[in-house]
């Protein structure tokens, strides 16, 4: 049976001062949950990964980005090799904002999925439809070209190890989240989708995240179906207060 994963997305949030008071106060929770049905995981800022890394025990660390790249002339960029330094091994691929404003497409993320099967990371790729593919009902095209283009040419063993976050963009910090039947559906799709190609097995191993103004007042609703895996949480993972709710909320 899989446990249930929350993993929080800090953005460019917090200092490091302010990642140490957090961790202050939920890594004592986050350290017990980990013996039982939940993984806990923060995406924060470079600068705070090390911060993180050090004193968050019960946490996964999970870098926001990595370049493809071990090295080279690519100014403000992060190698995987910086990241294995300081003892972080895994990170975030293809993140909605990543795509928008930095864009990132399907192919330089699967370079850098193919990266982090290289040297072994955990990788979190991150798929999602715009409002206006929503509104022409091209969702699930999208999606599926997201997903196959994104893990094309990984070894059948890493993408049985991935875990894939379901995040519209119409929904990401808007305030509108999709519903629960939604997110269901695409959950399951995204794992039908792996079956259709790489086996159901491997489409069963695959974990899949919803991600889109979660919180910790509707988090149950959508952890507790059984298409999804687990929440990738934006805003609502930056106060320790409701980041322990959420904790609480999944262990209900």
């Amino acid at each position: 049976m899989k446990r249930k994963i929350l993993v929080g997305n800090w953005k460019m949030n917090k200092t490091i001062a302010e990642t140490i008071d957090f961790v202050n106060k939920v890594n004592e929770k986050a350290l017990k949950v980990r013996e039982e049905e939940l993984i806990v995981g923060i995406a924060p800022s470079f600068l705070c990964l090390p911060v993180l890394r050090k004193l968050a025990n019960g946490i996964v660390c999970f870098a926001q980005n990595v370049h493809f790249a071990d090295n080279g002339a690519y100014t403000g960029e992060i190698s995987p090799l910086m990241l294995q330094e300081i003892g972080v091994n895994a990170s975030l691929v293809g993140h909605s904002e990543r795509r928008q404003y930095f864009n990132e497409t399907n192919e330089t993320c699967n370079k850098k999925l193919k990266t982090l099967e290289k040297y072994n990371f955990n990788g979190l790729y991150c798929v999602g439809e715009t409002l206006k593919e929503y509104e022409e009902g091209l969702t699930k095209e999208v999606i599926k070209k997201q997903v196959l283009e994104g893990i094309e040419g990984l070894s059948v063993e890493y993408i049985s190890r991935l875990t894939i976050a379901y995040e519209p963009v119409w929904s990401i910090g808007t305030g509108k989240n999709a519903s629960k039947e939604i997110a269901s559906e695409i959950c399951w799709y995204i794992s039908e989708v792996i079956s259709e190609k790489y086996g159901k097995e491997v489409g069963d191993l695959v974990y899949v995240l919803y991600g889109g103004s979660v919180k910790p007042e509707n988090i149950k609703d959508y952890v507790n179906d059984s298409n999804i895996d687990g929440a990738l949480v934006g805003g609502a993972s930056l106060k320790a207060e409701s980041f322990l709710q959420m904790i609480d909320n999944l262990l209900e």
